[in-house]
């Protein structure tokens, strides 16, 4: 798949921006992109996203740029789009069903199978087409359908300890929203922690810089 087994965490974090912009592409028509034209829209450098591919070994042709539908499915390939990967979501409070709803794991790589929370009124009420059921029947469920991956919306009080057993059950893969720092000191597990509120803020500091040259003019 790559060059080498050690790829940067910023040229991973690039992937799905590619895989995102290509996406657009096919749907407008177009055919092939230089990594120049494709530099502009993503207002990165050519050399950069040259750079960036080739740790995958590379899909240009010199004189021809990328084809655009080869290009984007061979991302979607190297991020794992076509796996779907059995997902499983717990706490299924506002944020988890507002996930599961708007998120559209099918073209993510994830097939979201299960939904679950630890409140026995929400047993059974449904979140599109997924009955939520109650955290108690986590381990039933899972020694049936080996879910890979698991979406975390729960109290951060609550994580280490459901994230502990989900790996015991065979979980591979957090996706993490619960306001802790999810570190699991077990060998191949993946984490991707997510925080709002930090994203808002890197807004807000971009923000009060702009303003206050503003106020400075």
């Amino acid at each position: 798949m790559s060059k080498n087994g050690s790829i940067s965490a910023s040229v991973i974090k690039r992937l799905p921006r590619y895989y995102r912009f290509l996406g657009e592409l096919k749907k407008q028509g177009v055919e092939r992109i230089s990594s120049r034209e494709l530099s502009e829209r993503m207002k990165l450098t050519a050399s950069q996203i040259r750079q960036d591919l080739n740790c995958f070994g590379g899909f240009g042709q010199q004189g021809y740029g990328y084809h655009v539908d080869s290009l984007h499915n061979e991302i979607g390939k190297i991020l794992g789009v076509d796996r779907n990967f059995e997902t499983i979501l717990i706490g299924a409070g506002n944020l988890g069903k507002a996930i599961a709803l708007h998120i559209n794991f099918e073209t993510r790589g994830c097939h979201l199978t299960g939904i679950f929370d630890v409140n026995p009124k929400l047993t059974g009420q449904r979140v599109g087409d997924i009955a939520i059921m109650h955290t108690d029947e986590i381990e039933k469920f899972c020694h049936e359908h080996s879910p890979v991956v698991a979406v975390l919306c729960i109290p951060k009080a609550n994580t280490q300890e459901i994230a502990d057993k989900l790996v015991s059950l065979g979980v591979k893969a957090f996706w993490n929203f619960s306001h802790y720092d999810l570190s699991i000191d077990y060998e191949g597990i993946i984490v991707e922690n997510v925080h709002l509120g930090d994203s808002l803020l890197t807004l807000t500091y971009g923000a009060n810089i702009v303003i206050s040259e503003n106020e400075d003019n």
